[in-house]
């Protein structure tokens, strides 16, 4: 349990998105870039990961976060924070960009299957995001 001045918590919520164009970019030196800056974020807006990982069509961040926090907004700050950062950084030197494709997956705590997260992700692969 995890407390704020006015809450005693327990919200762990699976967040999982796609690079922009279902492409496989997140690979090497990029998808390390990508845990670091997703790192960063957490601790910039005191939220604890939980678990990450970042494969090379897609991210799985399982996050514990405050009440005040909707899942909606921790999907928007790590996909928006971590573009815009690492495009600022890197997209000089490698001249490759890191984009997000539209939406996200969320869940609530517990076990999130791999099956769920291959579901989402063939969705997209499948549909135009």
């Amino acid at each position: 349990m995890k407390t704020t001045r006015h809450a005693t918590y327990n919200l762990n919520y699976h967040i999982v998105w796609l690079p922009k164009y279902r492409q496989s970019v997140l690979k090497g030196e990029g998808a390390s870039r990508v845990r670091s800056i997703l790192h960063e974020i957490a601790d910039d807006k005191g939220v604890e990961i939980l678990d990450l990982t970042v494969q090379p069509d897609h991210v799985h961040l399982f996050v514990s976060s405050p009440p005040k926090n909707e899942p909606a907004l921790l999907a928007n700050w790590f996909k928006g924070i971590s573009s815009r950062k690492y495009n600022h950084r890197y997209a000089d030197h490698d001249g490759e960009k890191i984009g997000w494709a539209r939406g996200y997956y969320a869940g609530t705590a517990g076990h999130v299957s791999s099956e769920t997260v291959e579901n989402y992700i063939q969705q997209h692969k499948e549909g135009d995001s």
